[in-house]
């Protein structure tokens, strides 16, 4: 089981879901990625992602000004 990692703050919707899209293909089975976004809607399009993916988001939270998470694959 790998974790990467994505630092995706700065960026606007929908760049730091268009990240995750391009991680993904490189993820294999239980991998991790870990992904951090000030985006306003970040929460919303990381959830909507994981259920549109069939993909497990493990859990998202607030830390500073940015939400991080971890989707599993």
């Amino acid at each position: 089981m790998a974790i990467q990692t994505i630092d995706a703050r700065g960026l606007k919707c929908p760049q730091p879901t268009l990240k995750v899209t391009v991680a993904a293909v490189k993820m294999t089975a239980g991998d991790v990625l870990e992904v951090a976004a000030d985006c306003p809607t970040f929460e919303k399009d990381v959830r909507d992602w994981c259920i549109r993916s069939k993909k497990t988001l493990l859990w998202i939270k607030q830390e500073g000004g940015a939400k991080r998470c971890q989707i599993q694959f």
